[in-house]
């Protein structure tokens, strides 16, 4: 398990639906080693200042995957002042008035901002964000805002209010080893039903939830306009990502926020066909120390939301063209129900009981393991053609 990771990367993608920071640690690793990964990046945070981006330009949410292009930028090729800028974020208190002309005075390129900033990597993110700069609202709240959203934001304005063209260009531009691709385009929002009938908008009400969570979906409500019943939608995933699925060598529903960055990832129309027609292994690693957004959700719990959600758009398809693996460590790990692995087994998914939870940290996971045990899946069960219902 601790063998040396070779660089492969002429080798099938190892395909991650995920958001957050979660990952971060396995995500460096694994493009460290030229191991080819796509991450599949949840848009719909609705939070601090990215809420502040959304409601000015109705735009999907950025950050996440804002912070995997950084977490992927190429070290050899990118200084570190560049990816410093990137995550570089306004104060969070002061004279709204003032910060709104700090940010017009960045624009500049005369700017101390850009002091040690190659010109290279200076001049296409002066550009893009000068791009924000045109379309900031009068009233913008400036408190907190990150630059590398600014850009982001920018480029997806610029764009004709497509996010696919800004992110290749960031890739371009930080060396990304891998690919972040957006789960959709377009603005929505995540939203909860509680067991107690209660429906939450907005992911940022879900970091501890008063009640167990009963129904996840999408809404193109706001969470600021206060409906009292969001209807539900299906966003269709986009083209590049569902291409991603069906090429992949391995597919993962890695550690991460449950609900927000994992779960949030199967909603839209068309993921739950695209991973059942994707004939490679299908990976469930779950929360090892606890979930403050479903704290009281065993494993088994966790496995049975993934499938209802996948099978919510594939009908009628079996557990085994949804998931394969369970990966786990009993001996390290902390989880609810770990009697719950029995249950796993009956349904015929495997269950892989490994050293892959950091000994003194249970709640971290060593991305070497994890690294290891998912290129073994991969490797040892190479991509077949699905049989399509």
């Amino acid at each position: 398990m601790n063998r040396p990771l070779l660089r492969d990367t002429v080798a099938a993608p190892l395909v991650f639906f995920t958001g957050g920071t979660a990952l971060r640690a396995l995500s460096r690793h694994l493009a460290a080693h030229a191991v080819p990964a796509v991450h599949i990046v949840t848009t719909f945070d609705s939070g601090g200042s990215t809420a502040v981006l959304r409601r000015a330009f109705a735009m999907p949410a950025v950050g996440d995957i804002r912070h995997r292009l950084g977490a992927l930028a190429d070290p050899a090729v990118v200084p570190p002042r560049v990816l410093d800028i990137w995550e570089w974020r306004m104060p969070q208190e002061g004279d709204p008035g003032q910060l709104r002309d700090e940010l017009r005075a960045i624009g500049e390129a005369w700017h101390a901002f850009w002091l040690d900033v190659p010109e290279r990597f200076a001049a296409p993110l002066r550009r893009y964000y000068c791009d924000f700069l045109a379309h900031m609202p009068a009233d913008f709240d400036p408190h907190g805002a990150c630059f590398g959203n600014l850009v982001i934001a920018g480029g997806f304005l610029r764009h004709e209010r497509r996010l696919d063209p800004i992110l290749a260009a960031c890739a371009r531009l930080f060396a990304v080893r891998g690919s972040v691709l957006p789960v959709v385009e377009g603005s929505f929002h995540l939203a909860a039903e509680l067991s107690n009938g209660v429906i939450r908008v907005g992911q940022h009400l879900f970091g501890a939830p008063a009640q167990p969570v009963r129904r996840l979906f999408l809404t193109v409500h706001d969470p600021d306009h206060g409906v009292c019943e969001p209807t539900p939608c299906r966003p269709r995933i986009v083209t590049r990502a569902a291409a991603a699925i069906g090429a992949a060598g391995l597919l993962c529903y890695p550690m991460g926020s449950f609900y927000s960055s994992v779960l949030a990832n199967l909603l839209p129309e068309g993921v739950g066909r695209c991973v059942a027609a994707a004939g490679c292994p299908k990976v469930f690693i779950p929360n090892s120390g606890g979930d403050k957004e479903c704290p009281s959700c065993t494993i088994l719990g966790q496995v049975e939301c993934l499938l209802r959600a996948l099978q919510a758009d594939a009908a009628g398809i079996g557990v085994s063209r949804l998931l394969t693996h369970v990966l786990v460590d009993s001996r390290q790990g902390r989880y609810g129900g770990q009697e719950d692995l029995v249950r796993l087994r009956e349904l015929g998914i495997n269950v892989i009981d490994a050293a892959i939870v950091m000994p003194d940290e249970p709640q971290r996971h060593d991305p070497q393991a994890v690294s290891a045990q998912l290129l073994r899946l991969r490797d040892e069960n190479p991509q077949e053609s699905a049989i399509h219902a």
